[in-house]
């Protein structure tokens, strides 16, 4: 595929605050970082604006093109793209339970069925927690292809927006809601959720977190049916990057208390919002974004999927293992954990996930979802 090193920049910087934010099972990154350590949660909804943006890019596409979609063919390559290196480590986790960064994990059917994100109890610690996003995605993947089929015969841009619309005020009505029924005065009179409530209810389901989904597919409607608007905000890609600094620095002062109505309701939307504005930059290749490139920033992005469904417990088995001397030094402990993580995720990436796609790649029909160079993906979707 014909790549965007916006995107990939984009998707890099992802894989790297996920990585930040769980930084907590080595430790900590010492002084200095707690910024990042707080924040890099937001990692996963960039990643989720991006699945949004290249996954309804190509459906759009394909859709403009045929007027049909062959669902078959995109459930396929989903598959090859996402079970492999999943089940893989899923085996793992069961298989052998001392590699695991927590004692206690969930049940089996529920990774199978990707449904952990629905039953998490946030009172005990679970291991590979962080697979709830992923819950998130597949069953985007699984409906978004068949909302569109619902809306034809003719796909309308406003119709589409509609709906997209809907599921974000479906979604803000619902964590209002939670906050509601779960909220209590804490220190200085301001109400809060009890935090496991929070993650049980407004943090992990799959209904309260399709914000950076939709968000993603406005961008792919408007570089389909909105060619003229998409290209206008092209040429303006540092503007766009520029606002959606902005946008996503306000949502971080929103989500200084997470726990917070404000947070709970608008934060999502605001943060999505600002995520989007920053991929439409980076997917110009006149912007300061799409032009920016940092070597290794290309690999990291291919490899993010293998990063991600490692990084927990490979920090926790490299912390487990350093040398006394480079343990509890901070930063410099973090880094060792992560360059082990990254040798672990490199083994996944190339010994399963890379094979997989290569059998995809060969087995595809004669006819691609879409043209690669017209998507020009940062991962290969």
């Amino acid at each position: 595929m014909q790549r965007l090193p916006g995107l990939d920049l984009l998707r890099a910087l992802a894989i790297v605050a996920v990585i930040c934010t769980h930084s907590w099972l080595v430790g900590g990154m010492g002084n200095g970082f707690g910024w990042i350590e707080s924040y890099g949660w937001m990692g996963v909804d960039l990643f989720f604006v991006l699945s949004g943006y290249l996954i309804g890019h190509q459906l759009f596409v394909r859709y403009e093109r045929s007027g049909r979609l062959d669902l078959k063919a995109f459930y396929r390559q989903r598959a090859y793209r996402i079970l492999p290196a999943y089940l893989v480590v899923v085996a793992i986790y069961f298989a052998a339970p001392g590699l695991r960064e927590q004692p206690v994990i969930q049940p089996l059917w529920q990774f199978l069925t990707f449904t952990m994100n629905l039953f998490v109890d946030q009172r005990v610690p679970h291991a590979f927690s962080s697979a709830w996003s992923l819950c998130v995605e597949e069953y985007f993947y699984l409906l978004f292809p068949l909302a569109i089929l619902v809306l034809a015969p003719r796909i309308r841009a406003r119709r589409v927006v509609v709906v997209m619309a809907s599921l974000m005020l479906l979604g803000m009505a619902w964590r209002g809601f939670a906050w509601s029924q779960s909220a209590a005065p804490a220190d200085g009179g301001v109400w809060e959720m009890d935090i496991w409530r929070y993650m049980q209810l407004v943090y992990y389901p799959t209904y309260a977190r399709l914000d950076g989904l939709m968000c993603g597919v406005a961008l792919a409607m408007l570089s389909v049916y909105q060619q003229p608007l998409w290209q206008r905000l092209q040429r303006n890609a540092n503007a766009l990057a520029l606002l959606g600094i902005i946008v996503v620095g306000f949502a971080a002062w929103i989500f200084r208390d997470t726990l917070t109505f404000a947070a709970c309701v608008f934060g999502f939307p605001m943060l999505s919002i600002g995520l989007a504005l920053l991929v439409a930059s980076a997917a110009s290749p006149t912007g300061l974004l799409g032009k920016t490139r940092v070597p290794g920033v290309a690999w990291i992005a291919g490899a993010s999927y293998s990063i991600y469904l490692t990084h927990k417990a490979s920090l926790k088995i490299a912390v487990r293992y350093l040398p006394a001397s480079l343990n509890h030094r901070g930063i410099v402990t973090f880094l060792c954990c992560v360059l082990v993580a990254v040798g672990i995720a490199a083994l996944l990436h190339y010994l399963v996930e890379r094979p997989f796609l290569r059998l995809r790649d060969r087995r595809k029909r004669s006819v691609a979802l879409v043209p690669a160079a017209e998507v020009g993906g940062a991962v290969q979707e």
